[in-house]
C-alpha cells in the first residue's frame, strides 16, 4: 500500500498544523535540525502539508498512530531530546496528572525542512 492510500485512510484531523510545534524551545530545535518529529493525542497535519516556523517551511512526510510502549530512544532523539527517559520527563512535565502508560496511542508527525 502506498503512502498516499494509507493517507486516505486516516481519521479526519483533530487540529490544525500551526498548532503542532508551538513550544519555543521545540521550535529552536526544529530549525536547528534536533528535531524531526512531533508526538500529539491527536492528528494535526497530512503527509506534504507545510508547517512554518520562523519563516521557514517544513513539510510533514509521515504520519502514523504509535503506542507510547513502542517508543525507542531513537524515538526520543527524533522529538529533539537526549534519550527516552528525558523525553519522558518533558512529556510529563507538560501534562500535568498525566501518567506514562505503554497501550497509549499517539498520533507521530515526522518532517523535514522543505
Amino acid at each position: 500500500m502506498t503512502n498516499e492510500n494509507i493517507q486516505q485512510t486516516l481519521p479526519p484531523k483533530t487540529c490544525s498544523i500551526d498548532r503542532l510545534v508551538t513550544v519555543k524551545q521545540d521550535i529552536e530545535k526544529v530549525i536547528a535540525g534536533e528535531k524531526t518529529a512531533a508526538r500529539r493525542n491527536g492528528r494535526y497535519a497530512d503527509a506534504g502539508e507545510v508547517m512554518v516556523l520562523d519563516g521557514k517551511d517544513f513539510t510533514v512526510e509521515k504520519v502514523y498512530q504509535q503506542t507510547l510502549g513502542e517508543m525507542t530512544e531513537e524515538h526520543a532523539v527524533s522529538e529533539g531530546y537526549e534519550n527516552l527517559e528525558s523525553y519522558k520527563e518533558f512529556i510529563l512535565s507538560m501534562h500535568k496528572g498525566m501518567k506514562w502508560l505503554p497501550q497509549m496511542k499517539v498520533w507521530v508527525h515526522e518532517f523535514r525542512q522543505a
